[in-house]
């Protein structure tokens, strides 16, 4: 069996999922590798596992959510004012057999993150 890595972004300000965000994955071997960019959909998950099974192993990667762009698109504080704008959630995955989720609770003002279930 192999693991694969999901995230889902809730908009905790509205109280309802972040369509359309990018979030951006990197692998962390050295240097910061782009594996793959990809949008929310209309339940703030991904389309797809965003690193799927066949792609999946241990090591350090990161996240990157297009938080203030998001913002910016859905009416929150115009920038210059932005409080939060990218934001990198950098993380490991030691188990190769594991589903990894990387949730991402955001309001203008601030953010929490976990691994999920």
């Amino acid at each position: 069996m192999t693991g694969w890595l999901t995230t889902h972004v809730l908009d905790t300000a509205r109280g309802r999922p972040a369509s359309g965000m990018q979030i951006d994955l990197f692998r962390i071997d050295g240097g910061r590798r782009p594996l793959h960019t990809m949008r929310t959909n209309s339940d703030g998950r991904t389309a797809s596992a965003i690193l799927p099974a066949d792609e999946f192993q241990p090591g350090t990667y990161e996240l990157l959510f297009h938080a203030g762009a998001w913002f910016d698109t859905n009416g929150f504080l115009p920038e210059p004012h932005r409080f939060l704008d990218e934001i990198p959630v950098r993380f490991g995955i030691s188990d190769a057999t594991a589903h990894y989720h990387v949730p991402l609770l955001l309001s203008p003002f601030g953010y929490s993150t976990y691994r999920g279930s």
